[in-house]
């Protein structure tokens, strides 16, 4: 497993809609939500904490909901989840919206397979269980047969596994084992033919690379220590005593390594990230098969690199003097700059990513945020292009550069997840699996609209409602965004917004600056000093939705995740009165301390730290902890958040629900859902996921005033 092929993904995207009639829209609020709140949230100490940095006293009267472990904050976060509970599991019609989400959800899932000597393996789970289980068939038309199910793995069903690689010949299958929603895991191996795990386990850590040497006689891993990222090499089946450090003495805890083997196991692959923005990156390369020294391919320019080994060469992509990308192919027996080949040179649409199969080149490109895929020889040539049924998702090829047989997934808001098997000589399809949902994909309607930015940038929106909807004002709008870390949010279904437009909503998805959807200068324009754009940005599609006619303040709720949250914290305390409610989740929202906790020190090139003076004060200019004003009418609020959250500390969520608490002057609730073992990267099973989906529409429903009615009713 490559970072490559398991990307850290931050973020929460409400995705996918339909339109059922027998709808009823009230005013902005029924006549009962006033009774469910009479109860006040839970008192919270506020201590009279300051400190003065850069010359700026601040004051922080909640740090002691920093500390997580102490039993003052364990009653704190108790007392939360009670008051949330007492209010939102009473709220009308929520077992019909649950009811609605368990038909949407509890279907067949089949996951992209690995294929190794015609043994397929991938993730399934069925519409009766709660956790995804490792499959592997024998052969297309094969028995689908269990290696690991990790049901029995825990009595709360939080225990999840995934694929981490399979050896050459399908034999032996490395799995990671993950507890709730913790970012770290652990990593066994599995003799495939006896179904027994073999000595030699990792331990759970934070892992980024793992790769089985073809000969199974052992692995390459990346583990992110203490005092940094290391790649070691075990023996299999050795003392863990005895591993070997290969790469990363001197590097830091804030950069990142990932480690990839070559098909034919004799290239090792080493990339070295500089935070998750990377906007720097090393690439170096050793030829293990005859014990070669480490050798640099690039580790000077500050520039993004990718690479991919085919053979005896080495495709990199790379936005060095590109900001949309461009694709080099570099001989590894004569590596140097001046010999490097430009096979894909930028062009106006942003490479994404490539993929090698079948020994062609497969380009990911975005066009006005919509997937193209593009084939390419080795050398550049262009050979064909992938078509798709409506402007949508296509993920990256998943194959080998020795076979002809590869994977790929197309999706859109009103197509369900499609898994296509590609053959790249007969440059054929069939479908390996699709997620049937039950849901009419012809009530709705799905267009892209373009709204201008306080600076006057034009910046793209998503809009996915049911045909005729009409331009009075009325409709329940849910916007989001993301705009960081160059993540690019492209059209993809989900259950959660099927419900949402079946119920008469509108949803709209924000493509802003920071984000990768127009290439590195709009990246660029929306990090460190520019991080306002951003804000900028989402506040222009609010009222690009309320000029048009789509909905008002009163019918408006936003709604993000992670750097997400950041983005609907700092909406709600620059401009409250545009929204009725914000969902805010396992976000970032104290960003003069953010990067002293968990591994918050890989943002620090994207969004700078308070303890540099000038980055202090672009920082602090937007910190949504530091603009809450006291007395001031904030929409009402649901923070969510969890103990799994080994990613972005949980302690802004805590400590930013009882700041509001305390300083909103509206009579709207603020409240708190709390994860006591889920986190940011989920570990929920089914069920209790959609219990909170099921919890935070009903939160969003109440608050925009949104009923559904049966006849009869």
């Amino acid at each position: 497993m490559s970072m490559r092929d398991n990307p850290n993904v931050c973020g929460y995207l409400c995705k996918g809609f339909w339109l059922v009639p027998f709808l009823t829209i009230m005013g902005s609020a029924f006549d009962w939500p006033q009774k469910l709140i009479q109860k006040s949230p839970p008192k919270t100490r506020s201590d009279d904490v300051k400190e003065t940095i850069h010359s700026v006293e601040i004051a922080d009267p909640y740090r002691w909901l920093e500390d997580r472990g102490s039993p003052e904050t364990r009653e704190w976060i108790n007392s939360q989840n009670e008051y949330t509970e007492a209010i939102i599991g009473s709220l009308p019609e929520r077992e019909k919206r649950r009811q609605r989400l368990t038909e949407l959800m509890r279907i067949d899932s089949v996951g992209m397979p690995l294929v190794r000597k015609g043994r397929y393996f991938f993730m399934r789970r069925k519409a009766t269980q709660d956790l995804s289980v490792i499959y592997m068939r024998k052969g297309l038309e094969g028995k689908d047969e269990v290696l690991m199910d990790p049901h029995p793995m825990s009595p709360d069903q939080t225990t999840s596994v995934g694929i981490w690689g399979v050896s050459e010949d399908g034999s032996m299958l490395a799995y990671g084992v993950r507890h709730g929603g913790q970012d770290e895991s652990e990593v066994r191996f599995l003799d495939v033919d006896r179904r027994e795990d073999l000595p030699g386990r990792l331990p759970k850590a934070r892992y980024f690379g793992l790769s089985l040497r073809p000969d199974k006689k052992g692995f390459y891993y990346s583990r992110h220590d203490a005092d940094g990222p290391r790649v070691y090499y075990r023996e299999m089946g050795a003392d863990p005593a005895s591993d070997m450090e290969v790469f990363g003495k001197g590097y830091g805890a804030d950069k990142i390594i990932d480690v990839d083997l070559s098909e034919d196991g004799q290239y090792l692959l080493i990339t070295v990230f500089y935070g998750s923005a990377g906007q720097k990156t090393e690439v170096y390369y050793q030829d293990v098969a005859k014990r070669g020294r480490i050798v640099p391919v690039v580790n000077d320019i500050d520039a993004s690199f990718t690479g991919r080994v085919a053979g005896e060469h080495l495709f990199l992509h790379t936005n060095w003097d590109a900001p949309r990308g461009r694709i080099f192919r570099v001989d590894l027996k004569n590596p140097k700059r001046e010999h490097w080949d430009e096979v894909i040179p930028e062009s106006d649409a942003v490479i994404e990513g490539f993929s090698i199969a079948g020994g062609k080149l497969f380009v990911n490109f975005l066009q006005d945020v919509s997937s193209r895929v593009k084939i390419f020889e080795a050398n550049g040539r262009h050979v064909g292009e992938m078509a798709f049924p409506a402007i949508g998702t296509a993920s990256a090829i998943s194959g080998r550069w020795t076979s002809n047989e590869a994977f790929f997934s197309f999706s859109s808001f009103h197509i369900p997840t499609i898994i296509y098997r590609y053959d790249v000589e007969k440059e054929s399809r069939d479908v390996w699996s699709r997620l049937e949902v039950p849901i009419n994909t012809d009530a709705f309607e799905v267009k892209q609209v373009w709204c201008k930015s306080k600076d006057g940038t034009k910046v793209p929106m998503f809009l996915v409602h049911g045909k005729g909807v009409k331009l009075d004002g009325t409709n329940p709008t849910v916007l989001t965004g993301y705009g960081g870390f160059k993540a690019s949010l492209t059209p993809a279904f989900s259950a959660r917004g099927a419900l949402w437009v079946e119920s008469g909503g509108v949803f709209a998805i924000a493509n802003l600056r920071g984000g990768g959807e127009f290439g590195e200068d709009w990246h660029r324009a929306g990090m460190l000093e520019n991080k306002q754009n951003v804000f900028d940005d989402f506040l222009a599609a609010a009222e690009w939705l309320i000029e048009n006619g789509y909905t008002r303040p009163s019918k408006l709720a936003i709604s993000g995740g992670s750097n997400g949250g950041l983005l609907v914290g700092a909406a709600l305390t620059q401009r409250p009165e545009l929204f009725q409610a914000v969902v805010c989740s396992y976000p970032l929202l104290d960003m003069v301390r953010y990067h002293k906790f968990l591994v918050a020190e890989f943002w620090v090139p994207e969004y700078g730290s308070s303890e540099d003076p000038e980055q202090f004060k672009f920082i602090y200019s937007y910190s949504p902890y530091h603009r809450v004003k006291k007395a001031t009418k904030y929409p009402a609020v649901l923070f969510i958040t969890g103990d799994g959250d080994t990613r972005v500390a949980p302690l802004h969520a805590r400590k930013m629900a009882a700041l509001l608490q305390r300083a909103s002057g509206s009579d709207k609730p603020v409240l708190l859902r709390y994860h006591t073992k889920a986190g940011h990267s989920g570990g929920q099973p089914l069920r209790e996921q959609i219990e909170d989906m099921t919890d935070e529409l009903s939160f969003l429903f109440w608050q925009l005033g949104v009923t559904s009615s049966t006849p009869g009713d």
